[in-house]
């Protein structure tokens, strides 16, 4: 595995419409809590979604998974560790855990795959140059 790139932590409550049935973190949302974890990271590395969109770039998801470990319940402070191991060239891969607010205890690992993509053609593009010198700072 390549060093780490970027890394950025981002805490969540978890909300009543959250959860399932059951009374625990419905699997869907760990997704969105993983769009908030890569938001958030993206915009720490000085460089954040609208502004690349701006730009003419979108990031669309590729694929994702998720691996479910442990339940979270309503009102939990969880933390979503943001990982990019690996530069960036036409996509990027982004690793996430949900962590306990204690960041003891990992419930939830994932992954998504985005592409960089040429807003105004659609076709598939290199990451900006821009977009890769955050990760030289």
């Amino acid at each position: 595995m390549s060093d780490l790139l970027a890394q950025h932590y981002s805490s969540i409550r978890v909300r009543y419409a959250d959860t399932d049935q059951m009374r625990v973190v419905h699997h869907s949302k760990y997704f969105e809590y993983f769009e908030m974890g890569r938001s958030d990271l993206i915009r720490a590395l000085g460089l954040p979604y609208g502004d690349m969109e701006a730009k003419g770039i979108f990031l669309p998801v590729i694929a994702a998974d998720a691996k479910f470990i442990k339940p979270a319940q309503y009102d939990e402070i969880l933390i979503v560790e943001t990982s990019i191991r690996e530069m960036p060239v036409v996509t990027m891969t982004i690793d996430y855990r949900v962590l306990r607010e204690n960041k003891q205890e990992c419930i939830a690992e994932g992954r998504t795959v985005h592409g960089f993509l040429n807003a105004k053609t659609g076709k598939p593009t290199r990451a900006p140059k821009e977009f890769l010198q955050l990760f030289n700072n």
